[in-house]
């Protein structure tokens, strides 16, 4: 079977930039921001995203391109070792799980669209909210918006996804311009810029932890790089792109778009709602819905406001179903269509639990796939530097510029040691606050650095197994 390629490096970017983009900025970011302090968490966001995501980003396309198989096929092929393809299987399974509540989110968001025709949510938006969020409905708009990115999967690489994000992702952006000018002549305007942009260095020390593990898990949702989305992705590109300059644009992109979408969310949430520290993650529909409600022209406005999001659900969920899919096809020579719809059959039924059971959602949503994630990541970032060694340093300088050459080394190394042990720490503190363990810091990096040790062990072994044996001499 023929594997496709993107038509042109635009295409390519713009999807990458569609997966990252997605609900993490507008849907889960106001929400992540509000728990978190406002400015202390944004900040740390940024500098996570621009220091080690980058970075991140990188070590996937490597593996991407050096293997052009999806994940599981990439870490079989290129390492030989049960233990790494092990960690395309994890791929998969953080894939899916992200489709089964982030589907649900998409659902809500269809929904919210439609009614905005009606001003169904105007009333009550809190209650609205509350009697629509879970079970048989919900599940039915569920369906709705996985079928539809189903759709835009399997007509293939460039008639599906390059041409459906070529046309969403720049909508997304116009609209998300429209509405930040809108929303900053709201009267809450200013409260929240100073919510969202002050600096709030005491908030900061106090919750340090807290905040960092939130941040570290926020960046990783919204670039899209613990789940093996870019390894997918970039196992369809040329060899003569500039890796390092497509995943500093595609970090810069999805940064302007989530801040872009901030500038939206905080002045209307504090212009007609009770800010945004209420709702959880319903604080987008309770009190966006809000605002619409006591506006001229609300209804207008919401359909706008939920086409933007909904467009952005989309653009996140045709990366994730393309990472199973892409699975099916390459390691078994299943057609893609074929593929495609009996993972929607897949979905629908893990997805379906997630809008049945506000408990289980909550788990995903909020915990379970930020620390799949940032585990992902780890393991990527170790065997691209320890496994593949050379040959990423040879796949990194293939196509890259004179700026990004001389960083290749520190590239290497850096991923290999010192990124890993701070997603690692980050790990071990969301755990340990997850199920209410009393850990120090001086704790926490001992088992961080003893990690971090093992893992490059065991990268080192398995490249020393694998390598070629000198055949014995015969008298």
């Amino acid at each position: 079977m023929v594997r496709e390629s993107w038509a042109s490096r635009a295409g390519f970017i713009l999807a990458a930039v569609g997966s990252a983009v997605g609900l993490g900025n507008i849907w889960r970011f106001p929400w992540m921001t509000a728990e978190n302090g406002g400015s202390a968490f944004l900040l740390l966001y940024l500098l996570i995203v621009l220091v080690v995501g980058v970075p991140g980003l990188l070590a996937a396309f490597v593996i991407g391109r050096q293997s052009n198989r999806n994940p599981v096929g990439a870490f079989k092929s290129l390492a030989g070792s049960r233990f790494w393809a092990a960690l395309g299987v994890l791929c998969v399974v953080t894939s899916i799980m992200l489709m089964s509540f982030y589907s649900v989110v998409g659902g809500w968001i269809l929904r919210y669209f439609l009614e905005s025709a009606t001003g169904a949510y105007f009333t009550d938006p809190e209650t609205h909210f509350a009697a629509i969020s879970y079970g048989a409905e919900a599940f039915g708009y569920q369906l709705a918006v996985l079928a539809a990115t189903s759709l835009i999967v399997a007509a293939g690489i460039r008639r599906g996804i390059e041409a459906t994000t070529k046309v969403m992702i720049p909508g997304v952006v116009v609209l998300l311009v429209g509405l930040a000018i809108w929303a900053a002549q709201q009267p809450g305007a200013a409260q929240g810029y100073e919510f969202y942009l002050e600096f709030d260095g005491t908030y900061l020390a106090e919750n340090f932890l807290s905040v960092l593990g939130a941040a570290a898990g926020q960046a990783l949702f919204t670039l899209s790089i613990g789940s093996g989305t870019m390894i997918t992705y970039a196992s369809y590109i040329d060899d003569d792109r500039s890796l390092p300059l497509d995943a500093s644009a595609i970090a810069v992109f999805n940064l302007g778009i989530g801040i872009l979408g901030g500038f939206v969310v905080f002045p209307l949430l504090f212009s007609f709602a009770p800010g945004p520290t209420e709702g959880g993650p319903g604080a987008l529909f309770v009190g966006i819905a809000g605002a619409f409600a006591s506006l001229p022209g609300g209804r207008l406005l919401g359909a706008v406001f939920f086409l933007v999001v909904l467009l952005a659900a989309l653009t996140s969920l045709i990366s994730m179903l393309e990472i199973p899919v892409s699975l099916l096809v390459d390691e078994f020579d299943i057609e893609r269509s074929g593929a495609t719809w009996g993972l929607f059959a897949l979905i629908a039924l893990t997805g379906g639990v997630n809008a049945f059971s506000p408990a289980v959602f909550t788990l995903f949503a909020n915990h379970l796939v930020d620390l799949l994630l940032v585990l992902g990541l780890t393991g990527f970032m170790v065997y691209t530097a320890w496994v593949l060694g050379p040959a990423a340093v040879e796949e990194y300088l293939e196509g890259a510029g004179q700026l990004s050459r001389p960083l290749v080394v520190p590239w290497r190394y850096a991923i290999g040691t010192l990124f890993p042990a701070f997603l690692l720490f980050t790990f071990y503190a969301d755990v340990a606050a997850l199920i209410g363990l009393p850990a120090g810091t001086g704790l926490l990096l001992v088992v961080t650095l003893l990690t971090v040790m093992a893992l490059v062990v065991v990268a080192r072994r398995s490249v020393s197994e694998n390598r070629p044996q000198p055949s014995e001499s015969t008298d």
